[in-house]
């Protein structure tokens, strides 16, 4: 049998997961948790066989949660869970240490095959996220700016993206002001802007923002 513990913010979502999985002989859901501390602190009472991961958990960047699960818990898969496009996240999770990535508009066949397949101690790659993989390795292939940003670089991104003030990102990811100015001008310079407007233009234009 196959223990999982689904880590999302929102119960529609985990519930749902949990309803798609009980039609399954093999697979079920030990434990539940909405935010990155609950989840490590369910990871400590029991064991489990497989980690469904939302990439966007609250006042925390899904990639650092990441590196931080598989420092803690190395030999546990995990299954990356996201509203985002393969495109903008998958690569950098899997480089990560990710065992595979869904989009929440997976088919239901998808899911139970990923999580099947990561629980026997292989990675789960969809088509589309071979051939990026492919075009990352091949140096003639022109990628997007945004892809040349850090982890946080990108978390940064995101956030200024979406309306947020420098302060309250720096507040969120515990960080100085100074700090996220300084990954803002390392954003511009990267990506050639020259401003906060340009950001959330590229961010559109690149759909980068939550849908």
């Amino acid at each position: 049998m196959i223990s999982v513990i689904i880590v999302d913010d929102h119960t529609i979502v985990r519930k749902g997961i949990q309803q798609l999985l009980e039609d399954t002989d093999d697979i079920r859901i030990e434990g539940e948790a909405c935010r990155a501390s609950e989840m490590f602190k369910k990871l400590e009472e029991g064991p489990f066989d497989v980690i469904l991961l939302d990439i966007s958990l609250p006042g925390r960047s899904g990639v650092e949660t990441l590196k931080q699960l598989k420092e803690t818990y190395p030999d546990i898969p995990v299954l990356i869970l996201s509203m985002y496009p393969e495109e903008q996240y998958a690569l950098r999770v899997m480089k990560s240490g990710a065992s595979g990535y869904l989009t929440k508009e997976s088919a239901p066949d998808e899911m139970v095959h990923a999580i099947r397949t990561v629980a026997r101690g292989k990675k789960y790659i969809s088509t589309s996220l071979a051939e990026a993989l492919a075009e990352h390795f091949d140096g003639y292939t022109e990628k997007p700016g945004y892809k040349n940003l850090s982890d946080r670089e990108f978390e940064v991104l995101k956030r200024i993206a979406s309306g947020q003030p420098l302060t309250e990102i720096a507040d969120q990811l515990s960080l100085s002001v100074k700090t996220i100015s300084t990954y803002r001008s390392r954003i511009l310079n990267k990506i050639g802007l020259k401003n906060n407007s340009d950001i959330v233009r590229y961010a559109m234009n690149h759909r980068l923002l939550n849908n």
